[in-house]
């Protein structure tokens, strides 16, 4: 007995390892072409959906795409309705995988042969450079996968020779409830589907468990894998929760037609037995896998839009923040956890210019002060999450798109620092030489408002310099004149809050221009993301 607990365990760690090297590798191997790819073809709900199945497919993990997607969510690359289609689409790229388990890993017993491809694997590993060096763990989680599956094939032949689960209820509503939450208590304690469908395989593959026990089981496991896309966007964004909820709401309502209609779908196996030759066992499981996610598939995809408005419904969008973007998901991902802080701080300039232009005519009140202090909130949100990231100096674009921001961090809170303690106000009826400055002060601002939102003509930072140079000539002759006038009203005294106000006007110009030099920095580095 133990001898069979130790193979069935050690059978499943290395499926578990292996699956989780493969999908690694493959993902450090290819995994900018593939971002690339599901970020370009994603323009529709059913290109969303093509994207999402290929996509799984190709990296062996649904778990590695969800995440991935609600990165890519949060930073708002994607939009929420974009990222149905994916979830969806990586619900049916997922069961590829049973399909390769029952096809080949089941029937031959490769665990012996792929050795080799270990050892090249680590080899490439431990050896290799750039992308090679992915390659090999790839190599090495492959071989280890099939070397897993031996382990479990031993196991659960010893276990049904000890243990005979299929004496256990297995028709009847409640004893298919009962073996779907199984599912989700295996995909849970292993963290991953794919390695709760192999060992549901490999158990029907040896005759410890009954077709319907093991539908079930893989029912469950479907609905078990959208917990660890729900765990990752705690403290998220709404649209990345969005998009959790969708992925489960999808997988629940797809499992629980496949349990009610359980009995339709084994007589539609049956007949493909007769007279399609499907195997019976762990082949007509696989088949039965792809089959109730297509009808999964079939019942949402056409209905899209309602689908997605419900979701909005039970989830709806909170207050935004200027820090929306700024999602501890997207971490792992450098390229898209620095468009995420590079769109959270042009928000955040966006609203500190906004508070700029209102104290040109008016007083400091309670609503600029409650922005100015959920800016500076922000700023400090942002300056943490960057500050998470790795070490980015392998990747000298993202090492510079970094080093800009914090830049820009640093004006902004300056900035930020600037407005809230500065209380004297430019009356526009001084005098005509005031009221053109602070038309020049306006202009200038308006501008950045037009260029950091693409609505100004592509030259606009050249614009935007000249502008803050004239500003500060101008500011610089209308202070000199209010020092050396002798009738300006409210004496010496008002004429140096005056001056004063000038000058702190000017550097906060000077915040502005540098703020939107290093934003347009930030957004010139060659991430690898968009369009590397």
């Amino acid at each position: 007995m133990v001898d069979v607990v130790f193979r069935l365990l050690g059978g499943i760690g290395l499926f578990l390892l292996g699956m989780s090297l493969l999908s690694e590798g493959l993902v450090g191997f290819a995994g900018a072409a593939l971002r690339r790819y599901l970020l370009r073809f994603t323009g529709t709900p059913w290109r969303a959906f093509v994207s999402g199945a290929l996509t799984t497919v190709l990296i062996q993990s649904s778990t590695a795409t969800t995440v991935t997607l609600i990165g890519f969510v949060s930073a708002g690359l994607i939009g929420y309705s974009q990222a149905i289609g994916v979830v969806i689409g990586a619900s049916l790229g997922t069961t590829a995988t049973g399909w390769f388990v029952a096809s080949l890993g089941l029937k031959i017993n490769l665990g012996y042969y792929t050795l080799p491809l270990i050892g090249l694997g680590a080899f490439l590993r431990v050896l290799g450079h750039g992308r090679w060096r992915h390659m090999g763990l790839a190599c090495a989680g492959f071989g280890m996968l099939f070397l897993g599956l031996s382990g479990m094939q031993e196991g659960m032949q010893g276990l049904a020779n000890d243990f005979d689960l299929k004496t256990l209820p297995s028709s009847g509503v409640w004893a298919h409830v009962l073996a779907m939450l199984v599912g989700v208590v295996l995909t849970t304690l292993l963290q991953s589907s794919t390695a709760a469908v192999a060992t549901t395989l490999t158990a029907l593959h040896a005759g410890t468990l009954v077709m319907e026990q093991a539908a079930s089981i893989v029912v469950g496991a479907a609905i078990g894998t959208t917990l660890t896309g729900a765990l990752v966007t705690i403290g998220g964004t709404v649209a990345a929760k969005r998009t959790a909820l969708a992925h489960i709401l999808f997988n629940l309502g797809s499992g629980l037609v496949a349990i009610v209609l359980l009995p339709v779908f084994l007589g539609a196996l049956d007949w493909l037995h007769v007279h399609a030759g499907l195997e019976g066992g762990a082949m007509s499981l696989a088949v039965f896998h792809t089959l109730f996610i297509a009808v999964g598939v079939a019942l949402f995809m056409p209905g899209v839009g309602h689908f997605e408005r419900l979701v909005a419904r039970l989830l709806p969008e909170r207050k935004q923040d200027m820090g929306r973007h700024l999602d501890a998901s997207s971490l792992g991902v450098p390229a898209v956890a620095l468009e995420a802080s590079q769109r959270s701080l042009e928000s955040i300039t966006h609203q500190l210019v906004e508070v700029q232009r209102n104290l040109l005519s008016r007083p400091m009140d309670d609503a600029l002060r409650e922005i100015l202090l959920r800016a500076h909130e922000s700023l400090n949100e942002a300056l943490q999450f960057i500050a998470r990231l790795p070490p980015l100096e392998h990747d000298p674009g993202l090492h510079r798109q970094r080093v800009a921001q914090l830049h820009a961090i640093d004006h902004l809170l300056r900035l930020c620092g600037r407005l809230q303690a500065d209380s004297a106000t430019l009356h526009a009826d001084e005098d005509a030489d005031l009221a053109s400055v602070k038309q020049q002060m306006d202009g200038l601002l308006a501008l950045v408002h037009a260029g950091l939102d693409g609505r100004a003509e592509p030259h606009w930072q050249e614009v935007l310099q000249r502008k803050g140079v004239e500003l500060a000539v101008a500011a610089q002759g209308v202070r000199a004149r209010l020092l050396e006038s002798d009738r300006v009203d409210g004496g010496v005294a008002h004429a140096l809050q005056l001056t004063d106000a000038l000058r702190s006007l000017e550097r906060s110009a000077t915040h502005v221009l540098r703020t939107c030099h290093y934003l347009l920095e930030g957004r010139q580095a060659p991430v690898t993301i968009p369009g590397a």
